[in-house]
């Protein structure tokens, strides 16, 4: 009815690409090994939101912009690669002795949820992406192409939530296990900044190709 083809297809290849690590794994996994799952749920809520925008944003033409203007793009790569090396120093810097963080350990829910619509709003390589890979499945023929575009963009959020809340699950109950374990807690919220500082720097110097 849409012009949405192999659907099937669709949903196996946005499984495997919600697989792929990344910041907003990244974020996820980090806010509930340190504050358990609603945190990590508060933080997948936010990315499921800045993901549903980048859809929106999508479906209307207007992510054609950061796919067309290279102004456009450098500047929301660096406000998003910014804001995550931002988000690295702050774990390095409030991290006491025993291996907890001041301020990564107790954020607010509705922070971590802010922050998680920043980290995946601010990365143009999510909205390039859904330019380039879910028109594939839309047919030339569509008579609704932007309908069809958020109907797919909407199954592949869902899939991707599923996910996230996996990962917050999974990072929560390990973190459990090895609470007591001050030097592993440590290590961990080192790597986890590590991780964002990595990917900060990556978005810093990605093109748009």
């Amino acid at each position: 009815m849409l012009g949405i083809e192999n659907l099937w297809l669709f949903v196996a290849s946005g499984i495997l690409l919600n697989l792929i690590p990344g910041p907003d794994s990244v974020l996820i996994a980090g806010r509930a090994a340190s504050q358990g799952f609603r945190a990590g749920s508060a933080a997948a809520l936010g990315i499921g939101t800045g993901t549903l925008i980048h859809i929106i944003a999508a479906a209307l033409g207007l992510s054609a912009i950061l796919a067309t203007s290279a102004t456009a793009f450098t500047v929301v790569k660096v406000i998003g690669g910014v804001y995550l090396i931002y988000m690295a120093i702050s774990m390095f810097k409030d991290q006491q002795g025993d291996g907890t963080t001041k301020t990564f350990g107790s954020t607010p829910l509705k922070k971590i949820y802010t922050q998680g619509v920043i980290t995946n709003l601010f990365n143009p390589k999510v909205a390039i992406f859904f330019l380039s890979f879910m028109p594939q499945f839309i047919s030339e023929s569509s008579e609704n192409k932007a309908l069809a575009f958020f109907v797919l963009g909407l199954i592949f959020n869902v899939n991707g939530m599923i996910w996230c809340h996996f990962i917050a699950w999974a990072s929560s109950s390990m973190s459990r296990k090895l609470s007591v374990n001050k030097a592993v807690r440590k290590w961990l919220n080192r790597f986890t900044a590590s991780l964002f500082g990595v990917f900060g720097i990556r978005l810093l110097v990605s093109t748009q190709s």
